[in-house]
């Protein structure tokens, strides 16, 4: 009756939004891109199975296959970059299962595609009754494992039809979303106390999952997959940069949203006072923002390049940065590679109310963080991080004079980056948990023995 209402309901909005929609898609790359296959059209190199969880005749790329399939979905970047490692370390210990991995966005898609091949990732169907059949139907998964929280009724409803065992990995609530699953767990409850394993960041994620309706004999803890991404190897963007700026020190501010940017350009010339020999990079959250970042650089004065334009050049032709110039990281997947080479760092999202960005990405390397009070989508990780004294947390106000701090006193910084090092290579092993636990799912046993 609850899948009945939510199908109603959603037929309903998309009837009153269709204008809304088909001006989007006329306007913007972005809506169109993937459509058929959102709605539920699977392209013709994935091929239907012949039996229950095999491809028979083709992958996606057109090479012979005929293993069993597993599917992973993972809604967009930071999704992506959290299931890397797992999807990689899957491949090896299931070598005889086909890997395959959705995204729901455009930039999702981009970068799963670069990190897995474009032969094993596809636009995950929209949660149309129709949609969704038609890519159980043709792809038969074997297991379906979903990142995060993305809990799709429709969806989730055809996998249990069919007999789909489904795994939660890196699953958590964070505190923007607890009231809201609270109030309606009368709706989740159906869906989620059906879920084979649910695999939470932290024992705060595990118990609010369990408080919705995710069964306590199937809820864990395995820890967050984000202490295990590792940048898998020096990318284009940190080549250049070091070639570039060999002799400059580099503050790198990553995953930037809307008022960041602006608050950093016009610190700009009190960090410059303070350390002539500065670069800053600039690497906006979304790349729609790209062309208005690009902007505020035009009006604010400042010299600055993008980093897009260094691939049209040949790299003996490059021209070195100059001490103050800022460098706009308009690409996707370079960041984490970047981070490495900064002096300081500092994690958007946070100096807004975003609910901040993953500080790992720069812990990895043991540089010093520096983030805005509003964290609360990476609240574990971060309060991690600063009960070892492994960030500095700054209100808008102070963020110029606490980033100066952190680049005047070296040896406070560098220590600094040392335990947040220290604090991101304790925290690793979450894959490992993760994928015993997706083997176990797997086992002939197991899927004989499931509960319903």
């Amino acid at each position: 009756m609850i899948l009945f209402f939510y199908n109603l309901a959603l037929l309903t909005a998309l009837v009153v939004g269709a204008p809304w929609w088909l001006w989007r898609m006329a306007t913007t790359q972005k809506y169109r891109e993937g459509l058929m296959e959102r709605l539920g059209r699977v392209r013709p190199g994935w091929v239907r199975p012949g039996r229950r969880g095999r491809f028979k005749g083709q992958s996606p790329g057109g090479a012979a296959d005929d293993r069993p399939l597993i599917w992973v979905h993972a809604v967009s970047v930071g999704e992506v970059l959290a299931v890397s490692r797992l999807v990689k370390t899957l491949d090896a210990a299931l070598p005889d299962f086909f890997i395959a991995i959705s995204t729901t966005t455009r930039t999702g898609q981009e970068l799963a595609r670069e990190r897995f091949g474009a032969n094993r990732v596809f636009y995950c169907p929209l949660d149309l009754p129709w949609a969704v059949q038609g890519y159980l139907k043709a792809l038969q998964p074997r297991l379906l494992v979903l990142a995060e929280t993305e809990f799709w009724p429709n969806l989730l409803s055809g996998c249990f039809r069919r007999g789909i065992p489904v795994a939660v990995v890196n699953a958590r609530i964070s505190d923007r979303s607890w009231p809201r699953y609270r109030r309606l767990r009368w709706l989740w409850r159906p869906f989620l106390e059906r879920l084979d394993r649910v695999l939470a960041q932290s024992e705060t994620d595990a118990e609010r999952l369990k408080a919705i309706g995710c069964r306590p004999e199937r809820t864990s803890v395995a820890g967050n997959l984000k202490f295990d991404v590792r940048a898998a190897e020096e990318t284009e963007a940190a080549r250049v940069l070091k070639a570039l700026a060999p002799d400059l020190r580099l503050i790198v501010a990553g995953s930037t949203l809307e008022g960041e940017e602006a608050a950093l350009v016009e610190a700009w010339p009190r960090l410059l006072e303070a350390d002539p020999q500065l670069v800053l990079v600039l690497a906006p959250r979304h790349p729609e923002r790209f062309g208005g970042v690009a902007a505020l650089l035009d009006k604010s004065g400042v010299a600055w390049v993008k980093r897009s334009d260094w691939r049209s050049q040949l790299a003996g032709s490059l021209k070195p940065l100059e001490p103050g110039e800022i460098v706009l990281l308009d690409t996707i997947g370079e960041l984490a590679s970047v981070y490495s080479l900064a002096a300081v760092a500092f994690v958007g999202g946070s100096v807004v109310p975003g609910g901040g960005h993953n500080p790992l990405e720069p812990a990895q390397f043991g540089v010093p963080i520096v983030m805005g009070p509003n964290y609360a989508n990476f609240r574990a990780i971060t309060d991690d991080l600063r009960s070892h004294n492994a960030v500095r947390i700054a209100p808008k106000e102070d963020l110029a004079g606490t980033l100066i701090e952190m680049l005047l006193d070296r040896s406070a910084a560098a220590a600094m980056g040392e335990r947040a090092k220290q604090v991101f290579d304790q925290q690793a092993g979450a894959t490992g948990r993760c994928v015993d636990a997706l083997r176990e799912l797997l086992s002939p046993e197991t899927l004989r023995e499931r509960p319903s």
